[in-house]
């Protein structure tokens, strides 16, 4: 049996900033680089000394720094797959957040699944 933790990127810039994140590749903030030093400390008090590891993270610049640290205390690499990015805004991607509001359209209101008896 694997255990598997998964773990977001705590604060980063596009936060502080107020842009829409998706792939614009931002950084961790000071407090996001603090909060991932605690998250790396937090896994490796639950992973076994000498435990087999396989450390996955996106290529955006966030999600590394957030992995690195957790690496350096389960003497790991961390693989680094694209395909694991969160979802893509386009070219809302690094603009304001408020561009992007004043551009949503809401989908529409789906009625809930009726019961039937047959």
């Amino acid at each position: 049996m694997r255990t598997l933790y998964v773990v977001t990127h705590p604060e980063a810039t596009h936060h502080v900033e107020n842009v829409v994140g998706g792939w614009h590749d931002s950084r961790l903030t000071p407090a996001g680089v603090r909060a991932a030093a605690s998250l790396a400390q937090a896994i490796r008090s639950k992973v076994p000394l000498g435990a087999e590891v396989e450390l996955f993270s996106s290529d955006l610049r966030r999600t590394v720094q957030t992995a690195e640290p957790i690496a350096g205390l389960l003497h790991s690499e961390p693989i680094l797959d694209r395909r694991l990015r969160e979802k893509s805004y386009g070219e809302a991607e690094g603009r304001p957040q408020e561009w992007l509001d004043r551009r949503f359209v809401p989908p529409p209101a789906v009625p809930l699944a009726s019961t039937r008896s047959s």
